[in-house]
């Protein structure tokens, strides 16, 4: 038995675990950041926008992205949470955005 080869072969496959393990964590992260992004533009619109609240929309919307980019880092800023909200929006049916975001790689 060749010792080099044996410890080739198991190098190979550790390596073909370690990858696959990455592929499906970034997947499952994407899938998951894909949901997250969606129902926070939907809770903005529905909760805040479309309830009679349109008016001053524009300052609870500021108000929340600085509040969040403080606490959570720049994808909260205005400009993404405005994305968000287009984002569910467009798509509307969360079954469908839920389908097409496991797709998605």
């Amino acid at each position: 038995m060749d010792l080099n080869n044996t410890e080739q072969n198991l190098f190979e496959e550790i390596s073909s675990l370690i990858e696959q393990t990455r592929r499906t964590v970034f997947q499952y992260a994407s899938n998951t950041t894909i949901t997250l992004f969606w129902n926070i533009g939907q809770r903005i619109n529905h909760e805040i926008l479309r309830n009679k609240r349109a008016d001053y929309g524009k300052q609870i919307v500021s108000q929340l992205a600085t509040q969040l980019t403080a606490k959570y880092g720049r994808s909260f800023e205005m400009r993404n949470l405005r994305r968000m909200m287009q984002f569910s929006e467009q798509f509307p049916d969360f079954e469908i955005v839920s389908q097409v975001a496991t797709q998605l790689s």
